[in-house]
């Protein structure tokens, strides 16, 4: 008598449940749309029951906030060339590649367009953005380190300066992205913090007599 199979074994809770329902999370939002994302289509994507999800994330929105953190994070990574300059062009054609592809662009509608009024939303906005900027600081503290930029150069004002050109774009004017939007970013960024335009708040406060 043959041996019967043994069944399939379910995705484990750790770090690869994560991953599968993460990417489940970004495929049901390109497919269907943020109006649409629930958690139980994202948990039938993913393989998992729908209680597992809500064991680690507590509603829709935070596990939306957390699967575009991860993504973003994963698509857009952080480089470290050994320059500034390279490091924050590179950094620049990544941002514009990702939001110039479809996930991308579902990404920023859920986050700009539709749902974008809702608390939560805006809440998920500053979330995802606040955790790029933390992820990619270490590239100009490390020039700052090299002595490529000056000691009290604002790091986040540093990267501000270089997505806003491409956001505005985006998010605002509706311009295409290229190759030469980027480079352009990062020339007006490098120009800025080189002028020591870019300090941090404390620098710009006189000593006291």
């Amino acid at each position: 008598m043959p041996t019967a199979e043994p069944p399939a074994r379910p995705i484990g809770r750790g770090a690869k449940v994560r991953t599968a329902v993460h990417a489940a999370t970004v495929a049901e939002l390109l497919d269907k749309g943020y109006a649409a994302l629930t958690v139980e289509n994202v948990a039938q994507r993913a393989g998992v029951h729908k209680t597992t999800v809500y064991r680690r994330w507590v509603d829709r929105d935070r596990l939306l906030v957390d699967a575009l953190a991860e993504h973003m994070s994963a698509d857009i990574p952080v480089p470290d060339t050994g320059a500034i300059e390279t490091d924050l062009r590179a950094l620049a054609h990544s941002i514009v590649q990702t939001f110039s592809s479809p996930t991308g662009q579902a990404i920023l509608a859920a986050m700009f367009t539709g749902a974008a009024h809702l608390p939560e939303i805006a809440e998920a906005r500053r979330q995802v953005f606040d955790d790029r900027l933390a992820r990619a600081e270490p590239a100009v503290t490390r020039a700052i380190d090299r002595g490529e930029l000056a000691r009290d150069t604002d790091a986040a004002e540093v990267l501000k300066t270089l997505v806003a050109p491409i956001y505005l774009r985006l998010l605002l004017t509706a311009e295409p992205v290229d190759e030469t939007t980027a480079d352009n970013a990062v020339q007006v960024t490098m120009a800025a913090a080189r002028a020591g335009l870019l300090r941090t708040a404390s620098a710009d406060v006189p000593a006291s007599e």
